[in-house]
């Protein structure tokens, strides 16, 4: 990669998040946007492109590939189930940086072998984001996806607080994503200060 990327990673679902929070400091940040019609994704796209050139923050699509190579997006995050209809190659060839979500040993097997540049583990925590088949995953379990993808950039993501950051860090997340903590917090820019303080 041509550059290292952020510690720390929220994630929002929309491009007004984005807007509100990108200029207090993020330099990472996942648009996740599910149930829409492509047309609104697309301008949410847009207005996360702007903000985010605007501040050097990267931007990170999730799932909706096909938009992001057509929108000179640099970066696709994909779920398992995203990587069973995306086109990788063509993801590849349109020069795509990808990461994976993982939550057991074969879906990490599957996504190592497409060789991304980053890898998700989760959730780490209980997380009441969605509902998931699989219960938290523990630090133990960070520590030994650290171990087993090696140079491969390590997201630790469900549950994530400020509080459990370090604890991620310090068994070998190199990158924390965090989600509800940011967006059902009280005060959502304190937050974000207090997370980039703890990812520093």
């Amino acid at each position: 990669m041509t550059k290292t990327l952020s510690s720390f990673y929220p994630i929002f679902d929309s491009a007004d998040w984005i807007e509100r929070l990108v200029p207090l400091g993020i330099k990472l940040v996942q648009l996740r946007i599910k149930d829409l019609p492509e047309d609104d994704i697309a301008q949410h796209i847009r207005r996360s492109q702007a903000v985010c050139r605007q501040h050097n923050c990267t931007l990170i699509i999730n799932d909706y590939w096909q938009l992001a190579m057509s929108m000179g997006c640099e970066w696709v995050h994909l779920g398992q189930e995203d990587l069973d209809t995306a086109d990788i190659d063509a993801i590849r060839a349109a020069g795509l940086r990808l990461g994976i979500s993982t939550h057991d040993h074969q879906e990490l097997k599957r996504a190592l072998a497409l060789s991304p540049d980053y890898v998700a583990l989760g959730p780490v925590y209980p997380t009441i984001l969605k509902k998931m088949k699989w219960h938290e995953q523990g630090l133990d379990r960070v520590a030994e996806w650290k171990a087993l993808v090696g140079d491969v950039p390590l997201v630790a993501i469900g549950g994530m607080s400020v509080d459990r950051a370090a604890l991620a860090f310090s068994v070998g997340a190199d990158i924390v994503a965090a989600v509800t903590d940011i967006t059902l917090h009280a005060d959502p820019a304190l937050r974000v200060k207090q997370w980039l303080e703890a990812c520093s």
